[in-house]
């Protein structure tokens, strides 16, 4: 990530009548807790579970090969407070480059032109990197709300970008009454060791390559996954034929998110089976080991997230080991005019 030795105004005429509104570029790492701060007031006010921390968001976004935030995140304040932000992320999906748009409103501030003011200064961003980046190519916008965020959709509307796929949160409870499904013939779990986790990591790669809006994941990526404070690889299910990763789910446990939900949940995450080992039922076996762990470790609930669309029928899977639909959301996107 880029560094800044000062504060970098944002220089953009419309700005809302809001006294004591300043407008300026990420300048440092303390600049996270506050991100920290907003989004956890946006998502709870939305009933979206995903509150982040500080440290997730400086995982999160130094990973972020496509976008530096110092560059490319601008922070409202008002009289100091932080009440909104926005960022713009190149992504490589399924081939196309795809500027991808993300902001977020304190409740308090919103229905008062920031959104509205945000949204522009990332539309005309994407069109300056794009314009530099990839000059001869044609490319996408991309951004992504949850059904609940209606001023986020009337947003997403006015910029004229349009539902391209839908997609689930699902939640399990009842962690007791998950069966013990078998696993298909020569295939096993076994615990995953630290020597193991470029070819866990590899074979995800490699399966989420037929996945809708695939990004290749990168060094950054990995660093990212097994960096985290939270890392507990024995929680999560790598299915093995022989040396070969057949299926691996992710499991995750957010302790601060949970408390401050009141939630005892586990995340089921990066759900996939490589091609040679799919329609056999690996995906259904691990699934519910995922659950028993969960459970035994005392939580009540799993919750995952699945592309409505998904071809090989992840949707009915869920839904045949107890998972309920959550909430909904949407990836919008439209071509980039420059």
């Amino acid at each position: 990530m880029t560094t800044a030795s000062g504060i970098r105004r944002l220089e953009r005429p419309g700005a809302p009548a809001i006294p004591g509104l300043d407008a300026r570029f990420f300048t440092d790492a303390s600049d996270y807790g506050r991100l920290s701060g907003l989004m956890i007031a946006a998502n709870t006010h939305d009933g979206i579970p995903w509150l982040p921390t500080a440290e997730h968001l400086q995982i999160e976004m130094d990973a972020a090969d496509g976008a530096d935030p110092v560059n490319d995140v601008v922070i409202v304040e008002v009289d100091g407070r932080v009440v909104a932000a926005s960022g713009v992320e190149r992504n490589l999906r399924d081939g196309v480059p795809t500027y991808e748009l993300w902001g977020s409103v304190d409740p308090s501030f919103r229905r008062r032109g920031l959104g509205t003011w945000l949204m522009a200064w990332a539309l005309d961003h994407a069109r300056v990197r794009a314009s530099r980046e990839d000059p001869l190519t044609p490319v996408n916008l991309g951004t992504f709300a949850q059904d609940a965020e209606t001023a986020h959709r009337a947003l997403i509307a006015a910029a004229r970008l349009e539902p391209v796929r839908h997609f689930f949160l699902m939640r399990r409870t009842d962690l007791d009454s998950v069966g013990d499904l078998a696993f298909p013939d020569g295939l096993e779990v076994r615990p995953m060791t630290e020597d193991q986790r470029r070819a866990v990591f590899d074979a995800e790669s490699e399966a989420f390559r037929d996945h809708w809006g695939h990004r290749e994941m990168t060094e950054s990526d990995f660093r990212a996954t097994f960096g985290r404070v939270e890392l507990d690889t024995d929680l999560w299910v790598v299915a093995w034929d022989g040396d070969q990763v057949a299926g691996v789910i992710q499991n995750w446990v957010w302790p601060d998110e949970n408390v401050r939900l009141g939630v005892k949940r586990g995340w089921l995450e990066h759900i996939s089976v490589r091609r040679p080992w799919r329609r056999r039922g690996l995906a259904r076996a691990m699934t519910a080991a995922s659950l028993r762990r969960f459970r035994d470790i005392g939580l009540d609930e799993g919750m995952l997230g699945v592309d409505s669309e998904n071809p090989n029928g992840a949707l009915g899977l869920y839904e045949s080991l107890g998972f309920v639909v959550y909430s909904r959301a949407a990836a919008y996107g439209r071509p980039l005019d420059r």
